[in-house]
């Protein structure tokens, strides 16, 4: 189920108000609003009606956007606030998004608004999500702090240095998240303008000037795109997420209810045989079957209906041996999960290489992507204590086979 989004709509003038609800309507957004127009009502909403986003006019008869802002940023609050108005001009569009203003959007042209709503949420998400973070590490620090002081009284070398190794890898863990999240402000700020240019100044501009904008343009799109993937490679590196028993049938609709559009247009046909329940972390596994299932779209052949199989079962120890898979080593049942597909392939000597990070075996100009999608599913599957093996023949598709050892504590599968 969708989250219903909170917005608080400063307009005072009702036809405008009214356009913009059924614009935001019209676009499928799931959302309540609240129409206002006077600064105490304002203040408020924003401890009653609790707004995920602020939607405001730039001038209003007793109040404005800039009166507005300042109490946002008074109160220290996380809101995406973004400007709708027809009268702001460039200078003072560009003046507000340096002093903080997520964004604004012209009442005449309202196409890239709802991009820009859920660019907003998302990286008011994240930046919750990185604060959560920075106060997690706070404590860890503090509580390592006090069990390095132990092991010193210990004399245990040894374990200390374990100990040390662990919170080096957590802190370059944190510290990827948080610069990855910390890059997307200035890049966001990049992108405004270039749009402000790209609306504005485009006519006047020679045609090597017009290439060289849209060169920018496609560079900044690709590096936000890079930006997002390395925070989807800081968030599986944290293994704090709970196990839980599960057949992977809800998880797989909702990643081809996310995939939908792109599943259409390459005309993909799922085959999915019994899946069988499995002790996972599902928030983990979600990331992995998206990510394969993105990778077989983007690498499908034009002219061949795409065909996509899933399949899961229990190998006892006995057959699992005799795969004699590198690092099988632990003396269990495992739980077998494949996902096939006909799409390009490739040739078998990259059946590993595919799984390193930034790795790519066609050039950006032929298929999309930062080569990070595959690293993603390794590191899920090594967070499993499992083995992912892939079976690539060019242009006749690749088979992902991954095992995750059944331990005691899951039996009951």
């Amino acid at each position: 189920m969708k989250k219903v989004i909170r917005v608080l709509i400063l307009e005072d003038n009702a036809a405008d108000a009214d356009l913009l609800v059924r614009h935001l309507t019209k676009s499928g957004l799931s959302f309540v609003s609240k129409i206002i127009e006077s600064r105490k009502v304002f203040e408020e909403c924003l401890d009653t009606f609790l707004p995920d986003i602020i939607l405001s006019d730039f001038s209003l008869p007793s109040f404005d956007a800039v009166s507005a802002f300042k109490i946002i940023k008074r109160k220290n609050l996380n809101i995406p606030f973004i400007i709708i108005s027809g009268t702001i001009g460039e200078e003072n569009a560009v003046m507000l998004i340096k002093e903080g203003v997520t964004d604004y959007v012209s009442k005449n042209n309202y196409a890239s608004l709802i991009q820009k709503i859920n660019r907003a949420l998302k990286e008011a998400e994240e930046l919750v999500q990185k604060e959560d973070l920075i106060e997690k590490l706070k404590i860890q620090t503090a509580a390592l702090l006090l069990a390095n002081q132990e092991l010193e009284l210990q004399n245990a070398e040894k374990e200390k240095r374990a100990i040390e190794l662990v919170n080096v890898n957590k802190e370059l863990l944190a510290f990827n998240f948080i610069s990855s999240h910390d890059l997307q402000e200035p890049l966001r700020k990049i992108q405004v303008f270039i749009s402000i240019i790209m609306d504005k100044e485009m006519e006047k501009m020679s045609e090597a000037g017009r290439n060289n904008l849209k060169r920018i343009h496609v560079s900044a799109t690709r590096m936000r795109q890079l930006i997002e993937d390395l925070l989807d490679f800081s968030r599986v590196s944290v293994v704090d997420h709970p196990y839980e028993i599960n057949d992977l049938s809800a998880i797989l609709e909702d990643v081809k209810a996310e995939l939908s559009d792109a599943i259409s247009q390459k005309n993909a046909v799922f085959k999915v045989n019994a899946l069988t329940p499995a002790f996972i972390r599902p928030f983990q596994f979600r990331q992995l079957i998206y990510n394969l299932t993105s990778n077989s779209l983007k690498f499908s052949i034009p002219e061949r209906k795409l065909d996509i199989t899933i399949e899961s079962v229990i190998l006892k120890y006995n057959e699992f041996k005799l795969l004699n898979l590198p690092n099988g080593t632990q003396v269990c049942d495992y739980w077998n999960f494949t996902f096939k597909d006909n799409g390009i392939g490739f040739e078998p000597q990259y059946n590993q290489i595919i799984f390193i990070i930034f790795q790519r075996l066609h050039h950006r100009e032929e298929y999309s992507g930062t080569g990070i999608g595959l690293a993603i599913v390794k590191k899920i599957v090594d967070n499993h204590n499992g083995i992912i093996i892939a079976d690539g023949n060019l242009n006749k598709g690749v088979t992902f086979n991954i095992y995750i050892p059944i331990m005691e504590q899951n039996t009951e599968i």
